[in-house]
């Protein structure tokens, strides 16, 4: 049976992003490609595609963009590198499939999708992920594919200071964002895909909270598909996007309420800076954060798309 909404919702990275130090053509820039990654995930969803492949696409689509943490715009290691995270969560029957610090992979959500379909597990990391996306035949890139200066300066400034930062912690506003995308499809199904080039400056191989099922993806057809960005240490420690979905089923909150909850409540309150992207079974959309600002889009139906940053 078809249900009467069809919806899918993106994010970009959420963090100090000020409406000041943003250039007219940088904004434009961004949204441009949160209007594309939107529109090509609901064409999918209106004409009758799987939730699964809107959010898959969608994702794909700002990965394959320098603008955003998460595949060619991902940061740089401690060592200099690049290491991505991504997962895909099924709300129809909770298979997920996710990978941690991978390099090389042009779309690691692409092959969280097949470490899903394609083998009977659902975290694979580092090198043997890598083995097991060659034996997939994903395409891979050279390292001159991820380069990028900003992101380059960014490391350099980290390493000088030696200190850790989130993608999206400078005024400079170069570029920001782990990407995720949550959908229900036509008939019914929820799904949930996030990607990430983690923090800048990263040592021993550190792994957030993206590619872990509970923490920063979840899709569960009785509730919700959630997708986080954020300060991955918080949302691991709080399971986040579990705990908006067991807020809904056990505790009977909306979407909207479970949100806000975790992420203005509990999540702000520990001391947690981030937001998520969420939709509920029929539809409804969700989209708190606690920082200055969150790129991010929705489409519900035939409705006008909402992009919005700040």
């Amino acid at each position: 049976m078809e249900v009467k909404n069809f919806a899918i919702a993106i994010h970009g990275g959420a963090g100090t992003v000020s409406k000041s130090s943003m250039s007219k053509w940088k904004e434009r820039a961004y949204k441009e490609v949160l209007r594309r990654a939107v529109t090509v995930g609901s064409i999918i969803l209106q004409k009758g595609g799987r939730a699964l492949d809107a959010v898959m696409e969608a994702v794909m689509i700002m990965e394959d963009s320098s603008l955003f943490n998460a595949g060619r715009g991902s940061v740089f290691t401690a060592d200099g590198k690049h290491e991505m995270d991504a997962a895909i969560m099924n709300g129809r029957n909770l298979k997920a499939g996710s990978v941690a610090g991978v390099t090389d992979v042009k779309n690691p959500i692409l092959l969280a999708r097949m470490v899903m379909k394609k083998s009977k597990h659902v975290l694979l990391t580092g090198e043997g992920a890598l083995n097991f996306a060659k034996e997939q035949d994903l395409e891979l890139k050279p390292k001159e594919y991820f380069f990028d200066q900003s992101r380059y300066n960014q490391w350099l400034r980290a390493k000088e200071k030696n200190k850790v930062a989130l993608d999206h912690d400078e005024a400079s506003n170069n570029k920001f964002g782990t990407v995720g995308a949550v959908a229900l499809d036509k008939k019914g199904n929820l799904a949930a895909a996030t990607s990430t080039g983690g923090m800048v400056n990263k040592k021993y191989g550190r792994v957030g909270d993206s590619p872990i099922i509970g923490a920063g993806t979840y899709a569960n057809n009785a509730t919700c598909a959630v997708s986080c960005t954020g300060h991955g240490e918080y949302f691991l420690r709080y399971c986040v996007a579990h705990e908006v979905s067991s807020l809904i089923k056990y505790a009977n909150k909306t979407l909207e309420d479970a949100s806000e909850l975790i992420i203005n409540g509990v999540l702000k309150s520990a001391g947690g800076r981030g937001g998520l992207i969420a939709i509920d079974t029929l539809g409804n959309v969700a989209m708190p954060f606690n920082t200055s600002g969150m790129y991010r889009a929705y489409k519900i139906s035939l409705e006008k798309e909402f992009i919005s940053i700040y």
